[in-house]
């Protein structure tokens, strides 16, 4: 699974994984972070996500990022912003107001882009990599975040033979493999959603739960 995929998936409008409302479980667990307003929350593989307009009216600076062209222009014209734009060797970075949206590659940042990030939120980021990039994902990615930052993370589990990702299944123990050496973990909330999700039951998935986890980064 490589940038290609994603990209064209965006170009052919098959995105169903963007939710046309901010994620339920986002408003009700982000509080238990208690972030200063001003932190900077990490939102990785961001696409339009609404979950960033909303992280940002919590009084947050938000930094994103996305692959897709497409998907970064497009949120910021059903939002109304113009963003100002430069580049850096991260990518093209998109900024309007608390949000900077950088268009590039995820494995491209280093602790150096995340410094300020206090916080991170990963609703489709994870979940989104076959079980090999996840690994390099976790140890790249949230091995460049900074001692101390917290993190909020939502996984999807199903019988992972029952439907191809992605989004991938994600089941506990491997999140706490994935995790160990540097992150605390902590299960806040498990969710069956199969009655929601007519497309998992129409595949022939028997079981499809959410789970949502705080993660906390050693000192």
């Amino acid at each position: 699974m490589d940038a290609d995929f994603w990209l064209q998936r965006w170009n052919q409008g098959q995105t169903g994984f963007h939710q046309a409302r901010v994620m339920p479980l986002l408003e009700k667990h982000w509080p238990a972070l208690a972030l200063p307003v001003g932190s900077q929350v990490f939102v990785p593989l961001a696409g339009k996500s609404l979950d960033m307009p909303w992280l940002a009216a919590q009084g947050h600076r938000v930094l994103g990022i996305e692959l897709s062209p497409l998907a970064v222009q497009q949120f910021f014209t059903e939002h109304g912003l113009q963003p100002q734009v430069h580049e850096s060797r991260y990518g093209v970075h998109h900024v309007a107001g608390n949000i900077e949206l950088i268009c590039g590659d995820v494995f491209a940042l280093d602790a150096n882009a995340l410094a300020g990030c206090a916080a991170v939120y990963d609703r489709a980021a994870l979940i989104a990599l076959p079980e090999p990039m996840r690994e390099r994902y976790v140890s790249q990615v949230y091995g460049a975040m900074p001692a101390g930052a917290q993190g909020l993370l939502i996984t999807l589990e199903y019988p992972q033979a029952q439907k191809a990702g992605p989004p991938f299944s994600v089941v506990p123990i491997e999140v706490d493999a994935l995790f160990a050496d540097r992150w605390q973990v902590d299960a806040l909330e498990r969710r069956d959603i199969l009655s929601y999700e007519p497309r998992f039951a129409a595949a022939g998935v028997t079981s499809l739960e959410t789970a949502v986890y705080r993660l906390q980064r050693d000192l």
